[in-house]
């Protein structure tokens, strides 16, 4: 199942998830996501906001530095927050080093409680790292794992053996089919061990979560997520923007406690 979601061209929040490849932000009225862009460099986003100064901004970041990011979204006239392992959160948290724990994974926890409230949530996260992490029906984050992403798997192998190709890999390529299980030359085994076995882990995931408890909502996120939508076990919700509404529910939970003057840290 594909969430749709609707553009327009102004609103008040922004937030900016910063990730290792690319800039994506969502425009925010109120809870209604209206307009989602993508940048291929930080200094396309800011020539952008120049144009366009935001009120309040939140920004999640795997790759900058969150100082510096701050500061230039400041120098717009901006109220900035900087999602951290200190940045109150509208959920509770039972990860024992939460300091450590990837503002992208709380993001999108966040994000399935928005969507999918009093459900137990399974999140799958296809990026750089392909993330599995659970936020149970009481808006608790429980924990989850990281392994590598499908990019990293290729690059492994190339990268930590003499002889092994590095293999692209591009699904929007007209010639590119689903790789078989049983290859007949190296590069298409190794499609296949890649593909396939992330396919596998993934529906292995979901069948342990769903043994323990039977109505969790699946949610598939991340870049590379719409190429493995049609292969995981249903029913799963895809909802491609799924950090940037958790990353907006943080916002607002951020700017009303500021407003009240009762920064509550916990859910």
């Amino acid at each position: 199942m594909r969430m749709i979601i609707p553009h327009a061209p102004i609103a008040a929040n922004l937030v900016i998830d910063w990730g290792n490849t690319m800039v994506k932000t969502g425009w925010f009225n109120g809870s209604t996501l209206l307009d989602v862009r993508r940048y291929n460099s930080p200094d396309a986003l800011f020539a952008h906001l120049a144009e366009r100064p935001p009120m309040p901004v939140i920004v999640s970041s795997t790759s900058q530095s969150a100082e510096g990011i701050k500061d230039r979204l400041a120098a717009l006239g901006s109220d900035v927050w900087v999602l951290d392992g200190l940045t109150p959160v509208p959920i509770g948290n039972t990860y024992d080093t939460p300091h450590t724990l990837g503002a992208d994974r709380v993001a999108a926890a966040v994000g399935a409680m928005v969507l999918f409230p009093d459900k137990d949530c399974l999140v799958l996260d296809l990026g750089t790292c392909l993330t599995a992490d659970f936020v149970d029906k009481s808006g608790v984050f429980q924990g989850g794992l990281i392994s590598p992403g499908l990019r990293m798997r290729f690059r492994s192998m190339h990268e930590q053996t003499a002889r092994l190709p590095l293999i692209d890999f591009d699904p929007d390529e007209p010639s590119w089919e689903w790789p078989v299980l049983t290859a007949k030359n190296t590069r298409q085994a190794m499609q296949s061990g890649v593909v396939n076995g992330l396919v596998f882990e993934m529906n292995g995931i979901i069948d342990i979560y769903r043994q323990e408890r039977p109505e969790t909502v699946v949610v598939l996120c991340g870049g590379d997520a719409s190429s493995f939508e049609s292969r995981l076990k249903g029913p799963i919700f895809a909802v491609p923007e799924l950090v940037l509404f958790g990353l907006n529910r943080i916002l607002r939970y951020n700017v009303e406690n500021l407003q009240a003057d009762t920064p509550d840290v916990n859910a």
